[in-house]
């Protein structure tokens, strides 16, 4: 059954490649539509647009671990898995903003992890963050 009412926003997910990112603190998703200039000296100083090309990008931020507390695998993906697979290869994925409810919207659509950037405080957690930029149509469908 679809989330009602605002929904929490710890729901939500990031996922690549079909596996959620592990211990993500924050993700987004932006979405944008990129307009053309038509501007003209008959325009009286007032800017004129048309539309122009989309694009999207999910954020997502999370704690830096390299081995869960307890000693165990961590399960999901890690900052060093996310670079290892996709920054050091270059390689495409499919990436995916959802809540895995059934009946709530998802948005996915391929992808390239374009940036990955740690934080090590002092005395504070050591967090992370990263970028996917969308290549091609970003998908609306329901869980």
């Amino acid at each position: 059954m679809a989330t009602n009412g605002v929904i929490n926003g710890t729901k939500f997910g990031v996922y690549a490649a079909g596996t959620k990112i592990a211990y993500a603190t924050s993700a987004s998703i932006s979405m944008n539509h990129n307009l053309r200039d038509t501007s003209t000296k008959d325009s009286a100083g007032w800017r004129e647009q048309l539309e122009g090309q989309r694009d999207w990008e999910v954020s997502v931020e999370g704690m830096l671990l390299f081995v869960d507390s307890s000693g165990g695998a961590i399960a999901g993906l890690t900052m060093n898995e996310l670079f290892t697979s996709y920054i050091a290869t270059r390689t495409e994925v499919t990436v995916k903003f959802s809540t895995e409810i059934t009946g709530d919207v998802e948005w996915s659509g391929q992808a390239f992890l374009t940036s990955l950037s740690a934080d090590a405080p002092n005395e504070d957690s050591s967090t992370w963050s990263g970028s996917f930029s969308g290549t091609g149509a970003l998908a609306q469908a329901t869980v």
